[in-house]
């Protein structure tokens, strides 16, 4: 099989990771392979924010915070999501910076209220091409990875205390060694998926 193909079978979330620490050399070779992924109008407006040692431990403790002012079961997984970023050597945060829409809206001469929808989801997926590409670098490298959705539901303060409130939240994966190994859920058969025309 395709080595590329075989690591896109391979990549599966990972939720705890082990004490065992990521090199810097990983690190930079994941942040490579981000921003590496296509953009529209080839703006690469994304913003990655590597986390670590104290910081880390800060977003872990401010999501479980914000996880009080929820009701079960996503408080739950909001305190799953700290769970994991406290246990992960290392958390990347994928921001959008809005650099696409303002350069859009100014350029193309159409309605500015869809301009702005227009460019907004072409910002975001650039950058969701950009995580989709540091999962796959990461598991490549043997590390185990999740990308953590449910932050959506407090991006504001994720975006505070990242120090990018101008730019549009988009992930935060964290990333190391899997605590124990697993191996990721079933897909659904192309049959369920594919429709030919």
């Amino acid at each position: 099989m395709n080595s590329v193909i075989e690591t896109i079978a391979q990549r599966h979330s990972i939720r705890q990771f082990s004490g065992k620490p990521v090199s810097e050399k990983d690190i930079t070779a994941v942040l490579n392979a981000a921003n590496q992924a296509p953009s529209a109008h080839n703006r690469q407006s994304w913003k990655f924010v590597v986390i670590k040692g104290e910081k880390r431990n800060e977003l872990s403790q401010l999501v479980v915070m914000l996880s009080k002012s929820f009701e079960k079961p996503t408080s739950a997984l909001l305190r799953m999501a700290a769970r994991s970023i406290a246990s992960a050597p290392v958390t990347i945060a994928v921001a959008n910076t809005g650099d696409l829409i303002r350069h859009g809206t100014s350029l193309f001469k159409v309605d500015r209220e869809l301009a702005y929808d227009f460019f907004r989801t072409m910002e975001i997926q650039s950058s969701a091409a950009a995580v989709e590409n540091l999962l796959l670098a990461a598991t490549s490298l043997g590390l185990s990875t999740v990308w953590l959705g449910v932050l959506f539901l407090v991006k504001e303060e994720v975006l505070r205390f990242l120090g990018e409130p101008d730019g549009e939240f988009m992930a935060v994966v964290p990333i190391g060694h899997a605590a124990k190994e697993s191996g990721g859920p079933g897909k659904k058969p192309l049959d369920y998926v594919v429709k030919e025309l």
